[in-house]
C-alpha cells in the first residue's frame, strides 16, 4: 500500500517543473511503484500552453480546477476544457493545451513515467527503460 500527497512530493525529485515555467507535475505514482501506469497532478499556469504528443505513452487527464481548450493539430479543432472534463491522448495525437486560468489536474500515463522527465522539442517524454 502507499498512502502519498502533493505535500509530501513537493520539493522532491517527483516535483518538476517546465524550464519556460509552464507547467508543474507532482509524480504521485512513478514506474518504480509498480503500478504499470503514473499518476500525476498537474498544473498549467494562466495564460501558457504547452504542446505535447506523447508519442510513446497513452495519456488520460481529468481537469478538476481552472478553464483552458485543447487544440487537436491534426484537425484544428479545439475544444473547452473545465472541471469535470477528461481527455485521452493516443500516441498519435498531437496537441496544444492553453490555460485560460490555472488549470489543476489529475494525469495517468501508460506506459508509467520513470521520474522527471519534462518534454523534449516535440513535446514527447522519452521511453526509458
Amino acid at each position: 500500500m502507499i498512502i502519498r500527497t502533493t505535500s509530501d512530493v513537493k520539493d522532491t525529485e517527483r516535483d518538476v517543473h517546465a524550464e519556460d515555467g509552464s507547467w508543474e507535475s507532482r509524480r504521485l505514482i512513478l514506474k518504480k511503484d509498480g503500478f504499470g501506469f503514473s499518476l500525476h497532478e498537474s498544473t498549467v499556469h494562466a495564460g501558457r500552453e504547452v504542446k505535447v504528443w506523447y508519442k510513446n505513452h497513452l495519456e488520460a487527464v481529468f481537469i478538476f480546477e481552472g478553464v483552458g481548450e485543447i487544440e487537436d493539430v491534426a484537425s484544428g479543432k479545439v475544444h473547452p476544457l473545465k472541471p469535470g472534463t477528461l481527455y485521452a491522448l493516443y500516441k498519435t495525437d498531437k496537441a496544444v493545451v492553453r490555460a485560460k486560468t490555472k488549470m489543476v489536474m489529475v494525469s495517468v500515463f501508460n506506459p508509467p513515467v520513470v521520474e522527471n522527465e519534462t518534454h523534449d522539442e516535440d513535446g514527447s517524454y522519452p521511453l526509458t527503460d
